[in-house]
Order: C-alpha cells, then structure tokens, then sequence
C-alpha cells in the first residue's frame, strides 16, 4: 500500500458536475464572482481592512441617491461574494452607467462605518458588458 496523499474532496469532471447539481444558483454565482476576483487580481471584499488601500471588483446590488449633510451622494453595494463594500460618491446625483446589475471595478482606500466597509469616491472602471 502507498502513502499516497489525496485531497479530502476529487477534483475530477463528473465530481464537479455533482457539486453545481448539488448548489444553490446563489452559490454559484458567489463562487464565480470570486473566481472573477481572483482573476482580475483584486482583492477579496472580506480581506479589506480599514485604512488599507485596495481594488476591488464586483457585481452592484443596489445604487440610491441619498443626501449627506445637503450633498447629494450616490451610494451603491458593491458585493464579489464573499460580503458587500458601501461605494458612495460625495456630491454626484447620477452617473452614467452606474446601476444595479452592473459590474465595475473600484479602487481607494477603504473605510469602516459601524462594521460596514466604504469605499468614499473611488477610481472606477465599469466592466463591459459581454462580461457579464
């Protein structure tokens, strides 16, 4: 007998096909907005931390215009499926392209509000959309 060490969990095509049977589409959709994470070489939302500078990318769930000391402020959450990232931007009612569905990439420094990461005006690029 080997001492041959196997991984707890084959790898294999049918053992995949198994596993997408067995998940829910929500998981699946998590799992492949972390994949694209990787991909792109952003960082993962739930390894951001505060003060830390990053780029990060996903899907925007929700985009709503609210007011901040009489400013306008256009807030969305951003989520790459591993937990969600407030992007507000100070001083805009609008922006083109920017809706819910949408994915972009975001880069700044990140803060924490009440245990929720903000991202205030950050760089974007929206993704194109064949990539969605």
């Amino acid at each position: 007998m080997s001492a041959v060490p196997r991984s707890e969990k084959p790898t294999g095509r049918f053992r995949r096909m198994l596993d997408r049977l067995s998940t829910s589409q929500e998981e699946l959709r998590d799992a492949e907005l972390q994949q694209d994470a990787e991909a792109t070489g952003c960082t993962k939302i739930c390894d951001c931390d505060d003060r830390q500078i990053v780029k990060v990318t996903g899907t925007l769930r929700t985009v709503t215009l609210r007011p901040r000391a009489g400013v306008p402020a256009l807030e969305a959450e951003l989520f790459d499926g591993s937990a969600a990232l407030d992007v507000v931007w100070l001083g805009r009612r609008s922006i083109a392209g920017i809706e819910p569905g949408r994915k972009l990439i975001a880069s700044g420094r990140i803060s924490m509000s009440r245990g929720r990461r903000v991202l205030f005006n950050p760089r974007y690029e929206l993704r194109p959309l064949g990539q969605e």
